[in-house]
């Protein structure tokens, strides 16, 4: 299980290697991605708080990637955070998302990104519930819900 000073030392000293890599120029993602998705994921948007039901469904299953189809997250990892954005405890495998340190917007933060194609989806937390005490808050525009 990752903890708050697992995500620090990785985001400062290097994350884990990624399953696979998926690369593909702006153009390619733009006619893949809605124009929304493309600006969250590949231009470090943000949504509209709020602007998704999926943070108050919780059923089994798998969260992945919008972009690359990796997946990021298991349904049982899913909570109400009250943030207006999906948030889970856990990545589904540890090297399954990358961190990066963010000090945009006047904040230090960290950025969690899909670990195989770069695809911005959040930042995580470390207020989350017990026993990781994180809270992966993820655009739900990032994600989309698989089948176990």
């Amino acid at each position: 299980m990752l903890n708050w000073q697992d995500i620090m030392r990785m985001s400062e000293k290097g994350n884990p290697e990624p399953p696979y890599r998926v690369e593909k120029s702006d153009e390619q993602w733009r006619q893949q991605l809605s124009d929304e998705a493309f600006y969250v994921t590949r231009q470090k948007g943000t949504e509209r708080p709020y602007s998704s039901d999926s943070c108050t469904l919780f059923e089994p299953g798998r969260y992945l990637c919008m972009c690359c189809d990796n997946v990021l997250f298991a349904g049982d990892e899913k909570f109400d955070s009250g943030s207006g954005w999906p948030s889970f405890t856990q990545p589904a495998q540890a090297n399954a998302i990358a961190y990066i340190s963010d000090s945009s917007h006047g904040m230090q933060r960290i950025e969690a990104v899909c670990n195989v194609c770069d695809a911005h989806l959040g930042h995580v937390f470390p207020d989350g519930p017990p026993p990781s005490h994180l809270r992966y808050c993820i655009n739900a525009v990032a994600i989309y819900k698989g089948e176990d």
